[in-house]
C-alpha cells in the first residue's frame, strides 16, 4: 500500500512541474487523439469526470461530446457506499464544488444514468502503465464500476502519467486504450 502512496507523491509532483502553456497544449492534443477513435466517434454516451489540473483537461472533452449531439454524463461519487452515480450534464452551471474541491453534478438538477446506457467511459487516474493498469486516486470507485461494467473504457494521460508498471491489486482492471498527445497505446497489441 505504501508503493502506491509513493508513487501517487511522485507523479502529483511531476505533474505539479507542467507549465500552464504545456498542461493547455497538451490537454488538447490528448482531446483530439481521443477524437479520433472508434470508441468516441461510436459513442451516443460518454461517462468522463470533471478534470481538476493537473489532471488531462475534460472541460473541452464535454463540450465537444455536447457539439457531437452526445449525451455527457459525470460522476456523483456516493462516499457511504463507495460507488459512482452517473448523471447527464447539459451545462456546466449543474456542477457544484465538492470534497477536495472536486466538480460534481447537482443531483436536483441532473437525472441519474443507468451503467447500460453509457458506451463508453473515460476512466481517470494518476499513473497508468502501458498494459492498461492504473494507480487511482485511492477511492476504488472506478475498480467497483468497472467491476459490472461491459462498455468500453479508455484513460486519458500526460506523457508524464505513464511508468513502466503500476501496483496491481486483484480487484484492479485494465483500460482498453490510453491516449496521450502522442498517440494511443492499444492494450494487448
Amino acid at each position: 500500500m505504501d508503493a502506491k502512496k509513493d508513487l501517487r507523491k511522485s507523479i502529483k509532483k511531476r505533474l505539479s512541474e507542467i507549465s500552464l502553456p504545456q498542461y493547455e497544449d497538451q490537454s488538447y492534443r490528448v482531446a483530439q487523439q481521443l477524437f479520433k477513435t472508434d470508441e468516441w466517434i461510436e459513442a451516443s454516451t460518454v461517462a468522463v469526470t470533471v478534470s481538476k489540473v493537473p489532471e488531462v483537461d475534460t472541460f473541452q472533452i464535454i463540450r465537444k461530446g455536447w457539439e457531437q449531439g452526445k449525451r455527457m454524463v459525470v460522476p456523483k461519487c456516493e462516499p457511504k457506499p463507495r460507488k459512482l452515480d452517473f448523471r447527464e450534464l447539459k451545462r456546466f452551471s449543474e456542477l457544484e464544488s465538492v470534497y477536495y474541491g472536486l466538480l460534481e453534478p447537482i443531483v436536483s438538477e441532473t437525472e441519474s444514468v443507468s451503467p447500460d446506457e453509457i458506451d463508453l467511459v473515460v476512466v481517470p487516474g494518476l499513473a497508468f502503465s502501458k498494459d492498461g493498469y492504473r494507480l487511482g486516486f485511492g477511492g476504488g470507485y472506478y475498480d467497483r464500476f468497472l467491476a459490472n461494467y461491459q462498455g468500453n473504457t479508455i484513460s486519458l494521460a500526460f506523457k508524464d502519467q505513464i511508468i513502466p508498471e503500476v501496483p496491481i491489486e486483484s480487484h484492479d482492471i485494465a483500460v482498453e486504450k490510453i491516449i496521450t498527445s502522442e498517440g494511443v497505446i492499444i492494450i494487448g497489441d
